[in-house]
């Protein structure tokens, strides 16, 4: 039984030493910030003396780009665009570009690649959320709460897109 002991304390202290060849792994929010913000109605006032029937279109982006060493920069741009839904004319346009700041280091290839595409757009969203709603709200019309987003799955078919388009340029240029 001490001998167990002894072993397990020796096995403990041997998977608590690090490599000092190895960088740790650090994930911070540095800042979360608006970069860009719109909105317009084209057709106010006309367009409050009508029945609200909106027909509602959302485009969703990410990008990101190093700052620095260990600093990147993270965008979600969200753009609202909802229209009358028997005139087709546009009753308002809601942009945001929400952005954030991200320390990370121990993180490179594929797993940078996923923190930056997946995680962090998850961090940033519901921000970009709240304001357009603030957006819409303060232009006169009724609240516009956008569903939560699956960044996870938009990284996946991104990457998925990207693979095919790299499978279909092979085989174009093997087929010339």
């Amino acid at each position: 039984m001490a001998e167990e002991n002894s072993q397990n304390g020796g096995d403990n202290q041997a998977a608590g030493q690090q490599n000092p060849n190895q960088q740790q792994l650090q994930f911070a929010v540095q800042r979360v910030y608006v970069k860009d913000i719109s909105f317009e109605a084209p057709n106010s006032p006309t367009v409050f003396q009508q029945p609200f029937k909106p027909k509602v279109g959302v485009d969703l982006n990410t990008s990101s780009q190093k700052v620095s060493d260990d600093l990147y920069e993270v965008t979600v741009k969200v753009t609202a665009q909802v229209t009358h839904s028997e005139e087709g004319t546009t009753s308002f346009l809601a942009e945001i570009e929400q952005a954030g700041l991200f320390r990370i280091s121990g993180i490179e290839g594929a797993q940078l690649d996923h923190t930056l595409g997946a995680f962090c757009p998850n961090m940033l969203f519901p921000y970009a959320r709240e304001c357009i709603d603030n957006l819409v709200n303060r232009g006169g019309f009724p609240p516009l709460m956008l569903s939560p987003v699956n960044f996870e799955a938009i990284y996946a078919q991104k990457k998925k897109r990207a693979a095919e388009q790299a499978q279909q340029g092979t085989g174009e240029q093997t087929t010339q």
